[in-house]
């Protein structure tokens, strides 16, 4: 019988007003992957807070044994010295530092008051290589993309001669290749020895690495599923953490009316921010309609969020040009407050970092976008705002203890819905969201998708940006397809499949007699439109 690692007893832990876990339990074996999931808000990030020292000893009820010792860790560092390291969702990287020296912040190689560069970099050069990545350790952070940034933070923990590794949600935005890579590396460490935790809502992901599954709901273990003897599907997985079946993952749509042009994009250009010269949105055209659902797919780095910023505002680019047409007129868009004016909404896909004041509470976020519809002569009404936030609360079903909490202290599916909450006060006709289920779990998935239906319903239109082809494909009337910068397939949504949406990205990667064009003449055929 494998060694018990871990076992957390009857963890109980408080915030004020909300008991976000009650009596929970978990048994984590030596040299396994150990899945916890559950619904947004169901408590696993705070367990592993808990586990991590994040959440101190003494703020929480019961017993964390680990490697057969009581702990009692009263910060991160006493975590880290018993080999539990913690890796979040956003990650903690300096961007203008280079790799060894974020591998190394806090845990510097050397003497008291003089660091050994020479150990930093030669130590970090051998844990990129167990990784897998090939940079070196002197590259600025900023210059690796997120899925090798990820896997800088792996290195970082290995430095740290981690034992049990706990990763939060550590595909949430990265591309299909890059989560593989990942989770291929998550098996190699188990040959290896290594014990992991891994939080998760992409159960199909669960389901390829997880030895065992805990799930949780509403801060209570419900049960643990092992792979030898469980039936450990997404379909089982979901019942035990929304308490159902869930038949269909996707809400119907009844009465669908498609109405009259709402706006028209036509030769859309941007050009990156910082490098002039290099083009991200490439002679882009489309359109939408009122009371319409239209999907934009794409593969990481297609253009996508890029578009969307450049039109809402040009709160994203430089050198942008092109025509903007709302209701047959054409539009000038060069503020974000033009934008609002027209009725044109951008819900983005940084929640946390673009799209809320986590440190003020729900109503202040939900007015935000339309403060004179709650002001009188420039001041605001406290109780119309406290109204609309309690209206908006009820209307969208955000779990929160009161108007009042911080919207930092929610689960992302309940942030999601104070940031649509946001734009749906503004009173839009046309609403732009970019990866608005990103990091969300399936129930909240499924009311988000209610709540666009019902926009759709309403006559409102909706553009949904979106990494995931099941979502687009299950949401959407008509898909547009991006690559590279450029528009590159239309297809209705009864007739779009994933293997035509993929064929219409790769034949956009080749040349006319069918060879594949290398990523460098790609890149000098943008550079020079």
């Amino acid at each position: 019988m494998a060694k018990i690692l871990l076992e957390m007893k009857n963890i109980t832990k408080t915030f004020p007003g909300v008991k976000v876990l009650s009596d929970v339990n978990l048994q984590v074996e030596e040299g396994e992957i150990h899945a916890l999931v559950g619904e947004n808000g169901a408590g696993k990030s705070t367990l592993m807070n808990v586990l991590s020292g994040i959440y101190s000893y003494g703020s929480y009820e019961g017993d964390i044994i680990y490697d057969g010792q009581i702990c009692e860790f009263h910060d991160i560092s006493d975590s880290e010295h018993k080999g539990i390291v913690i890796i979040h969702q956003e990650l903690a990287m300096v961007p203008y530092m280079t790799i060894a020296e974020n591998m190394y912040l806090g845990n510097e190689k050397g003497k008291k008051y003089a660091i050994d560069w020479n150990e930093t970099y030669g130590e970090a050069d051998k844990y990129l290589k167990t990784v897998g990545l090939t940079e070196s350790s002197h590259t600025l952070i900023k210059d690796i993309s997120v899925g090798k940034q990820q896997l800088v933070e792996i290195a970082k923990a290995l430095a740290k001669r981690a034992r049990l590794l706990i990763l939060d949600e550590p595909t949430a935005s990265l591309n299909e290749d890059d989560s593989k890579a990942l989770l291929e590396l998550l098996l190699k460490f188990k040959k290896e020895g290594m014990t992991s935790i891994i939080i998760s809502h992409k159960l199909n992901e669960i389901a390829y690495v997880a030895d065992k599954i805990t799930i949780l709901r509403d801060g209570q273990t419900i049960e643990t599923l092992d792979r030898k003897v469980d039936d450990i599907s997404e379909d089982r997985i979901i019942k035990g953490m929304v308490g159902r079946e869930l038949v269909d993952r996707f809400p119907k749509r009844h009465d669908v009316t498609i109405g009259e042009m709402a706006m028209e994009v036509e030769h859309w250009n941007a050009y990156h921010p910082l490098y002039s010269d290099r083009k991200v949105v490439s002679d882009v055209s489309f359109h939408v309609r009122k009371g319409e659902v239209l999907g934009i797919c794409g593969l990481m780095g297609a253009g996508r969020t890029e578009l969307a910023m450049s039109i809402f505002g040009k709160s994203y680019g430089a050198n942008i040009s092109g025509t903007v047409r709302i209701h047959g007129e054409e539009v000038n868009l060069s503020s974000v407050k033009d934008a609002i004016k027209h009725k044109l909404a951008y819900v983005t896909e940084d929640r946390k970092g673009n799209g809320l004041i986590l440190g003020n509470p729900i109503k202040i976020n939900t007015t935000l976008s339309n403060l004179k519809a709650i002001s009188r002569r420039t001041i605001i009404d406290k109780d119309k705002e406290f109204g609309v936030a309690q209206e908006y609360r009820d209307k969208l079903k955000t779990k929160c203890s009161s108007v009042e909490q911080n919207v930092g202290n929610l689960s992302g599916g309940n942030q999601q819905k104070v940031l649509l909450a946001k734009w749906m006060f503004a009173e839009p006709d046309i609403l732009i969201l970019d990866e608005p289920t990103r990091g969300i779990d399936v129930g909240a998935k499924y009311e988000i998708y209610c709540i666009i239906n019902r926009l759709a319903a309403e006559g409102k239109s909706v553009i949904m940006i979106s990494s995931e082809l099941p979502e687009v494909l299950g949401m959407s009337d008509r898909i547009y397809i991006m690559n590279e910068g450029r528009m590159v397939g239309e297809i209705d949504a009864e007739e779009a499949t994933q293997e035509k949406i993929m064929a219409c990205i790769l034949k956009s990667d080749k040349y006319s007699d069918g060879t594949e064009k290398a990523p460098l003449e790609r890149a000098e055929q943008q550079k020079g439109e």
